[in-house]
């Protein structure tokens, strides 16, 4: 990292232009004429002030080349031509490797073999050949996707591995081959068309078999367990074959079953993936985000199967992704209307029927209503947690006032209890506990998936969170602004030491020196002031913690690496300035003072603005409980209350050379 120069690394995947201390160039996370995509070399981080995409050289790899952090790390390495040091593995670690080894192998080699019976076995042709065809799928695409078939005997596949030199051990690990306790055994696929599922980077890590029989005992699909490659919650189906036209479109699919995937891509819908035989999880929700925030999803079942799936959803929009979807006519699904339609149309199905799911979610569930003033009720606080998990303001915002007008209530109604459900999760976020009330969030105390492996999906942090993500500040405050201009201030100058004005123990005035963050640390705590944008206070509990311990330094790389991507966000953007004086000014002999000339009177005035503003926000407060005061006491008591606020706001005026009547 220290070797890593940023705007090399970046300049070798965007055109960038020195301007001031920063480079520029356009953002190659979405698209733009106008350059507004930031590098800053001395700080070692980027930020597009367009998209918000921001981040180091390791997590710009990430992002633009898809790569796992090891990864990331390594072409850091070979670049700058630095040996990594591997650690040295235990003989149990290099058992287990080679034993990992030998699963890849063996799965690649039975998707081989099984594709070969397609085109090169009778029985195969006749059989799986056919059904594919008869399913409309060309025998290219059929190649694209390595599709094979299992014959229908005991144990071909097992005698043909076997031959090869598979071990009766990997045989089993894989689950291709099943053993009973008596010895004897067979193939798990047998009779079943074989889709194999890929890793990211297109290696095979098992299988899903679907049956061509008509007998009801056997399961229509057959999916390969859990093993040390392949983990199906982790994996999703058709990503290896679509994740260059999710990021290049922006946009995925999410489809039900793998005959629909294999169809979308075949009608030009490349960028379509489905869960590989389980509800939608968190690490395949996280894996889709990898490579966009934009997902569509298909669904062609009944109204108790779409609100069934309402909770998968819900998970979609807890982890930030913007979500539509499209609900097929007729019973139809992705596969049956292509087939029945025809490419181009499909395609204009989906761009003419796209619905924003939140209204689509509420149309569906006005249905079952039926008058009933409880149900309504219950519809309607259903509503609100979904409006609820929307991060952005002005979305949020919209979806109350349509909301509002199909269910037929007052949008300040809606408002309110929009407002009601903001907090409580806001509390229980800053609790960093789960809400027993909330049966739509997922688990908090569950890591993100973040396992440098080809089986595995990663998420864009160098390590799993181990907290709950901050929650953003939920409605206007005045004072949020002073607050983030403080966490500015401790982010771009917390390390700078400055001579400070003090009171010795007989009240004369020295001068101590002392660094920026000390300074606003201890004055905030001496406060007792709390930050209402909860991002700040996160950042500020980090500083407190280590002025705390004595610490005389910290390194704002530290919240540029945090595990919290809005926390990430923050800083790149307080900390990507590009303010710089225009040499004109120097040529007519007039001096601008740079911001970091006034250091000192901007911390001393931003803590006192602060006080002023929370002191405003007291004052208010009591103001708002007067009508409700039953006692004259009690209202002598508010007012004594208020006067104290209102001393304090004079006195705290006049340091700042304002008048307050």
């Amino acid at each position: 990292m220290d070797a890593t120069r940023i705007e090399e690394v970046i300049g070798e995947f965007v055109q960038l232009k020195k301007r001031g201390a920063n480079h520029v160039g356009c953002c190659p996370f979405h698209n733009e004429k106008t350059p507004s995509f930031s590098v800053s070399p001395s700080k070692g981080f980027f930020k597009c002030f367009g998209c918000g995409e921001s981040g180091n050289a390791v997590g710009f790899l990430m992002k633009h080349e898809h790569y796992t952090y090891p990864e990331a790390l390594r072409w850091l390495a070979n670049k700058y031509h630095i040996e990594i040091q591997e650690e040295k593995l235990t003989e149990e670690q290099i058992e287990r490797n080679n034993e990992r080894d030998a699963l890849f192998h063996l799965s690649e080699f039975a998707q081989k073999y099984f594709a070969s019976l397609l085109f090169d076995n009778e029985m195969g042709a006749a059989i799986g050949l056919s059904y594919f065809h008869n399913r409309g799928l060309s025998d290219k695409v059929i190649r694209d996707f390595g599709l094979g078939y299992c014959l229908d005997e005991w144990q071909n596949f097992t005698l043909h591995a076997r031959a090869n030199g598979y071990s009766d051990n990997v045989l089993r690990k894989t689950g291709l081959t099943i053993f009973h306790d008596d010895g004897k055994c067979f193939d798990r696929f047998r009779g079943r068309v074989m889709f194999p599922i890929y890793s990211i980077s297109g290696r095979v890590l098992g299988f899903s078999g679907r049956v061509l029989s008509k007998e009801k005992q056997q399961a229509k699909y057959v999916n390969s367990p859990d093993s040390d490659i392949y983990n199906k919650s982790h994996i999703l189906y058709g990503l290896f074959q679509a994740k260059n036209a999710i990021s290049r479109l922006d946009k995925v699919y999410l489809v039900e079953g793998n005959i629909d995937v294999i169809s979308m891509y075949q009608s030009g819908v490349e960028n379509t993936v489905a869960s590989c035989g389980t509800s939608l999880t968190i690490e395949q929700v996280r894996l889709m985000r990898r490579y966009t925030r934009n997902v569509t999803v298909l669904y062609d079942g009944d109204n108790a199967g779409i609100k069934a799936a309402f909770r998968a959803v819900n998970m979609l929009f807890e982890e930030g992704m913007h979500v539509r979807v499209v609900l097929f006519p007729d019973g139809d699904d992705p596969d049956s209307y292509a087939q029945k339609y025809g490419s181009s149309q499909l395609q204009q199905y989906l761009h003419d029927n796209e619905t924003n799911f939140i209204l689509f979610k509420t149309r569906i569930l006005l249905n079952d209503i039926k008058n009933d003033p409880i149900r309504k009720a219950e519809v309607l606080t259903d509503i609100v947690r979904t409006i609820a998990l929307v991060p952005d303001l002005l979305e949020r915002t919209e979806y109350v006032a349509q909301c509002a007008s199909l269910l037929r209530v007052p949008e300040q109604t809606l408002q309110a209890e929009l407002a009601k459900e903001l907090n409580r999760r806001l509390r229980a976020t800053r609790e960093h506990t789960p809400d027993p009330n909330d049966k739509d969030l997922a688990d908090p105390s569950q890591p993100p998936a973040d396992q440098p492996s080809d089986a595995t999906a990663t998420t864009d942090a160098a390590a799993p969170a181990t907290h709950a993500p901050v929650a953003p500040a939920v409605q206007f405050n005045p004072a949020l602004h002073q607050e983030r201009h403080i966490i500015s201030l401790l982010l771009n100058y917390g390390n700078r030491t400055y001579p400070w004005p003090m009171k010795d123990a007989d009240g004369n005035e020295v001068r101590l020196d002392y660094t920026v963050m000390q300074i606003i640390v201890g004055d905030i705590l001496h406060d007792q002031i709390s930050f209402d944008d909860p991002i700040c206070q996160a950042i500020f509990n980090e500083y407190s913690t280590r002025v705390v311990d004595g610490a005389t330094f910290v390194d704002p790389q530290l919240f540029v690496d945090h595990p919290d991507p809005q926390v990430r966000d923050f800083a790149v953007t307080v900390m990507m300035t590009d303010y710089h004086i225009s040499d004109n000014w120097a040529k007519k002999q007039i001096h601008v003072p740079l911001p970091e000339e006034r250091i000192q009177a901007d911390v001393r005035e931003s803590i006192l603005s602060l006080q002023l503003k929370k002191l405003d926000k007291k004052i208010d407060d009591l103001d708002r409980q007067f009508p409700y005061a039953q006692t004259d006491d009690d209202r002598l008591m508010l007012m004594a209350q208020k006067k104290q606020l209102f001393l304090r706001r004079q006195e705290i005026g006049t340091q700042l050379q304002r008048i307050y009547i």
